[in-house]
């Protein structure tokens, strides 16, 4: 599905030199997946707090580690 979008320009142009990208499709996606990434890791950081922390939790024995 075709969409036509009004986007700025001057934006995409830095984001095009900023990233090196040879198009500006690839600046957009680049940018999109930045962003749902630094938001995704934001509701992480909203867990801080929240969930208890285990002192005999042993890493290494998750991990399949002696």
């Amino acid at each position: 599905m075709p969409t036509n979008l009004k986007l700025d320009d001057k934006m995409i142009e830095q984001a095009v030199k900023l990233g090196q990208f040879k198009t500006k499709q690839e600046a957009v996606n680049a940018a999109l997946a930045e962003f749902v990434t630094r938001r995704n890791r934001l509701k992480v950081l909203e867990l801080a707090g929240q969930i208890d922390f285990d002192p005999a939790w042993d890493y290494r024995r998750m991990r399949g580690r002696p």
